[in-house]
């Protein structure tokens, strides 16, 4: 006891003692601390850049493009990110981040002092720096502001910006900023293009184990992520769905069920929901024009005016009227597989690999040929099939005019270890096929307003990219004609006008040859020949004759308007057969003035534009037919619009205008005022039902007449139902009216046609300019392709006939001469005609009749050649 109280006393003053150093040093290193603080403070913080901007610092978000009715057609960019609100990330996602890399993100002020202190213990006991210690603000810091170095004073920079931004934000806006900035591996930025990627569904159906699987990622994104190595996935998920369990975000069934899911490792790339490449690289350009080249990554949301069920309507038809033509004109043969024949279905697989896959085509070995002719064929993720000889045989291909004879047996045709291509068809299965060579077009444009509801530019985009819609320029041939007729009605023609189809020679054309001699295309000439009956047959000889009436130059004054480009309009009398070259989309917008009566329309495709943020940067300023405006936008007291600048030979009256459109009440009667908000907010009318709301910039431009759109029309509704069109009439429909065009040696094939609701341009031809072949013409190698997709778009649709005007009257002619005919009288039939120019031709006859002259045909004063 003595020895005890004799010690006490010591072990009390030392323990004082070494209490007080310790206290010392505590606050000595407080106040060190301080001052260092103070000290990084003052000279890191000038050099530190402004948070209060952080929410404006744009992320890389890729450019979506979208089809009128919300279909995606394209996603283009390197970087994957759907910028989220944290309204919008679930619970679930929230804690399975948190209990992966900040449990105590609510309660920290931007560091966790306990993590510090385990990153400074561990550094002192083994020398070396760890990751260890950086919060979720401290990371946002790190991601937005500053580089990935391991350095003492990057890390205090680090820990300076992360208590501004705590300064700055709120907790729920740091983790949203954190979760829409950072990097989940596999091109995937942000927490729901993550969702998207690796498991391929919102952000809000993710489950608790998906959950846990893209929290753990970050940490190590390319080695971490379940499509690298789903072993580690697996280990990563496993401590996250534990962290979660400790701090009771889930309960133990929930986390036996989510550790009993298996991890998923597939790959899920965002999927176009309609297959439209050629429109996405149309985007893509105007795009680039606007905005430059870094598009890609600024977040634009772009909706065109494709409407996605006739754009597929499009495609299918432009590929069916291909593969048709490829299969009338022979097999050019099979390709050989190199090497050995694999003997596993995995190997013919790996082997088909190398082969591209085309729209509607199937790479397939041949991996025998059997007695009855019939061959087996293992298809490209599809697995064996066995084809008969019925859908094999195919007749070989000699030239573009000569098929070879009839193969008796399949060993004249395939041979094993043959990779061919095959079509899957409806009707018939499968069918012996290849990719055409032959190309082809569809432009479908809306009349009212030009917008392009449809488009193709070609067999297979990813095989060639030349979108010959908008860039092949070519000679449309015949389907020029209707401008040429419609300008010679504004020249003294009428549907009765007589024209003699006889030869002509032409020297010094401006063509290559020193002498022209048109001929029709049947080789035959027909003599005197009315107006519509020229258009009809589509006589070469009579249209040259009506163009040289009418002036080459007074011709080509009057069609530019409809939007034509100048080399479409040679000024010799070549033009009259469309020897100049315009694009498909050209023809469809010159085209579009005769469907909507005598408007031009621009053909456009962006409807509008929206930046990341969902503000809309850009409408397209689209010009509308608006035919029932002029009475409301004009008092009776002044004056009409020209329906024709005096430039382009207008010197009639303006057409009469229809009647106003009857409207309802200005004020409907709603219930409440709620009802009446919901309707205000969804209402978006139309030209035709609210023309007060119609600027004068917004409406199309009248450039012909009312009655001149009329009798064009009408007179391809004939092409249509007795001419060069008649394959038409399988529609089944009076409405329609369209034009053919052959150019020379059959190099084109066109068809353009229309009714009032839609205009469609189908082009055929070679990329290396070539005959298509014999027999090979507008009729029957482009309208197909026309006739396909309008059986499509049209269906169950009612009869949308252009509306006559007032000013078109109905008379009798003679069949024969085109002169007015009485009652009776046999071989007459009836003409339309504006009615100014019947009243001169009855005042005419009257004058004749009085000097006792015998009658002229109806508007043929003078005899034509």
């Amino acid at each position: 006891m003595g020895r005890a109280r004799y010690l006490f006393p010591f072990s009390m003053k030392f323990l004082i003692r070494v209490l007080t150093a310790l206290l010392g040093i505590a606050l000595s290193g407080a106040i060190a601390g301080g001052v260092t603080a103070g000290t990084a403070w003052y000279f890191l913080s000038p050099g530190l850049p402004s948070v209060e901007h952080m929410q404006d610092v744009p992320l890389q978000v890729p450019l979506r493009i979208y089809s009128r009715d919300a279909r995606l057609i394209a996603q283009l960019g390197e970087y994957r990110r759907i910028p989220v609100s944290y309204a919008d990330i679930p619970t679930v996602v929230v804690q399975a981040v948190l209990a992966a890399e900040d449990d105590r993100f609510f309660e920290h002020p931007g560091f966790d002092y306990e993590g510090l202190m385990r990153a400074a213990s561990h550094l002192i006991l083994t020398g070396s720096r760890t990751q260890g210690g950086s919060t979720i603000t401290q990371q946002l810091a790190r991601a937005y502001f500053l580089s990935p170095e391991r350095t003492f004073v990057r890390k205090a920079k680090e820990l300076l910006l992360a208590l501004q931004i705590e300064q700055a934000f709120s907790k729920e806006e740091i983790l949203a900023l954190y979760l829409n900035k950072i990097f989940f591996g596999q091109r995937a930025y942000g927490i729901a293009a993550a969702a998207e990627v690796y498991f391929g569904k919102p952000l809000g159906e993710l489950s608790i184990a998906e959950a846990a699987t893209i929290a753990g990622i970050p940490k190590a994104p390319s080695l971490l992520n379940p499509v690298s190595d789903p072993v580690r996935a697996g280990e990563r998920r496993a401590y996250v769905l534990r962290r979660m369990l400790e701090l009771d975000f889930i309960d133990d069934e929930q986390y036996q069920q989510a550790m009993a899911t298996p991890v998923e490792s597939e790959l899920h790339i965002p999927s176009a929901e309609l297959d439209a490449p050629y429109i996405a690289e149309m985007v893509r350009a105007e795009m680039v024009a606007r905005f430059g080249t870094d598009i890609t990554s600024r977040g634009y949301r772009v909706t065109t005016t494709i409407d996605s069920r006739l754009q597929t309507s499009a495609d299918r038809a432009l590929r069916t009227a291909l593969l048709e033509y490829d299969r009338r004109h022979g097999y050019r043969g099979a390709a050989r597989a190199d090497g050995s024949l694999p003997a596993d279905d995995a190997g013919r697989q790996r082997l088909l690999d190398a082969y591209p896959v085309h729209p509607d085509l199937y790479p397939a070995l041949v991996t025998s040929l059997h007695a009855d002719n019939s061959a087996t064929l293992f298809v490209h993720d599809i697995g064996q099939v066995t084809v008969p000889w019925t859908n094999l045989k195919w007749r070989r291909y000699v030239d573009d005019e000569t098929v070879g004879p009839a193969q008796q047996s399949v060993t004249e045709l395939l041979s094993a270890g043959d990779v061919v291509y095959l079509l899957r068809t409806a009707s018939r299965g499968w069918l012996l096929a290849q990719l055409p060579v032959v190309q082809g077009a569809l432009v479908v444009l809306d009349p009212l307003d030009g917008s392009t509801v449809a488009l193709s530019g070609g067999y297979d985009f990813f095989a060639s990219k030349f979108n010959r819609a908008v860039q092949a320029k070519r000679q449309p041939g015949s389907s020029f004609k209707p401008f040429v007729y419609s300008a010679a009605l504004e020249h003294g023609f009428t549907p009765a006008t007589i024209v003699n189809d006889a030869p002509v020679v032409f020297e010094n054309t401006g063509t290559d040859a020193d002498e022209w001699r048109p001929q029709n295309n049947t080789g035959q000439f027909y003599g005197p020949t009315r107006l519509r009956e020229g258009l009809v047959k589509s006589l070469n000889l009579v249209t040259i004759r009506v163009l040289l009436r009418t002036g080459v130059a007074q011709a080509i004054r009057y069609i530019s308007p409809f939007g034509l480009p100048d080399s479409a309009m040679p000024p010799n009398p070549t033009m009259a057969l469309g020897s100049g070259e315009a694009t498909p989309r050209d023809m469809a917008a010159a085209f579009a003035v005769f469907a909507n009566g005598g408007y031009r329309v621009e053909p456009y495709l962006i409807e509008r534009i929206e930046d990341a943020y969902g503000t809309v940067i850009f409408r397209a300023p689209a010009r509308v037919v608006c035919a029932s405006c002029a009475p409301r936008w004009f008092g009776p007291n002044e004056p009409q619009p020209e329906a024709v600048p005096a430039a382009y030979g207008e010197t009639e009256a303006p057409d009469t205008v229809a009647p106003p459109v009857q409207t309802g009440p200005e004020i409907p009667a709603y219930l409440d005022a709620k009802e009446m908000i919901a309707h205000a907010q969804a209402w978006q009318p139309g030209a035709l039902e609210a023309p007060e709301f119609m600027s004068e910039p917004a409406r199309a431009p009248r450039i012909i007449t009312a009655e001149n759109a009329y009798l064009v029309y009408d007179m391809m509704r004939d092409v249509i139902r007795r001419g060069t069109g008649v394959r038409a009439r399988a529609l089944g429909r009076d409405d329609i009216a369209g034009k053919t065009g052959t150019s020379n040696d059959r190099r084109d094939a066109w068809f353009s046609g229309f009714n009032g609701q839609l205009v469609a341009t189908a082009w055929v031809g070679f990329d290396q300019e070539r005959s298509l072949g014999e027999r090979e013409e507008g009729g029957r190698t482009a309208l197909p392709m026309w006739l396909y997709f309008m059986a499509d778009a049209l269906h169950g649709t009612p009869e949308a006939a252009l509306q006559r005007p007032p000013g078109i009257v109905t008379a009798r002619i003679s069949a024969e001469t085109g002169m007015l005919a009485s009652a009776g009288e046999p071989d007459s039939m009836f003409e339309l005609f504006r009615e100014s120019d019947l009243e001169a031709l009855e005042a005419a006859d009257l004058a004749r009749a009085g000097r006792g002259q015998r009658s002229t045909p109806a508007g043929n004063e003078n005899e034509i050649f």
